[in-house]
């Protein structure tokens, strides 16, 4: 198994991962601020399974076969950017009335899930970022190198998952008092649809 000397430089690295907002936490603020709660929670779970499901391709040795080629990692760019912008417009054009609607477009906790685990699965970035960081801490010496990646994967998802279930608590409580105003709520979806739109700009404009 892995070191302790390892482990702890690599918990400490996480440390810092966690404390650095990036896409994940911004997906999970979005959701939770407009659809409450449960739908942030939801989205935080969605992205946990997603980033799973990375770590399985890493140790399946499907995450190389992506990143080697140069049109399969284009392919799901687009397609997991296109989501993002179509999860966005959506959000953008939503005008269900404010006292009608369940949150952001009437979103409900499943759906939030299933948007974030297809958002994060479909974001060739995350497949690059755990086929290099991972084997950095694997150590050959110390056993199965995939059951090594597969703890430092569970690891790192389970860090990154608290980080977003406490984004998603906050934003929640904060989200039902902004829902309050009438001006705030007009306002709501077009902030959150901007969020997911430049999320989705921003994956289709990075390369490998």
């Amino acid at each position: 198994m892995i070191d302790q000397t390892t482990l702890m430089t690599y918990l400490a690295i996480l440390l810092g991962f966690v404390l650095i907002p990036g896409p994940a936490v911004l997906l999970t603020l979005a959701r939770a601020s407009g659809s409450g709660t449960q739908a942030g929670l939801a989205t935080a779970l969605g992205i946990a399974a997603g980033d799973l499901v990375h770590t399985a391709f890493t140790v399946l040795g499907l995450s190389a076969m992506i990143l080697t080629s140069a049109t399969l990692f284009s392919v799901i760019k687009y397609l997991g950017a296109a989501y993002l912008v179509y999860i966005g417009i959506k959000a953008f054009r939503d005008r269900t009335p404010v006292r009608v609607r369940t949150g952001d477009g009437g979103v409900s906790p499943l759906q939030a899930f299933r948007q974030a685990v297809l958002a994060e699965v479909l974001n060739p970035k995350s497949a690059m970022f755990f086929l290099a960081f991972l084997p950095q801490f694997v150590r050959p010496e110390n056993g199965s190198v995939a059951l090594q990646l597969s703890v430092l994967g569970v690891l790192f998802v389970a860090m990154g998952l608290l980080s977003t279930l406490t984004v998603a608590v906050f934003a929640g409580g904060i989200g039902r008092l902004l829902r309050r105003s009438e001006t705030v709520m007009r306002w709501q979806g077009k902030v959150i649809g901007t969020i997911y739109c430049a999320l989705g700009l921003r994956l289709a404009l990075q390369e490998r």
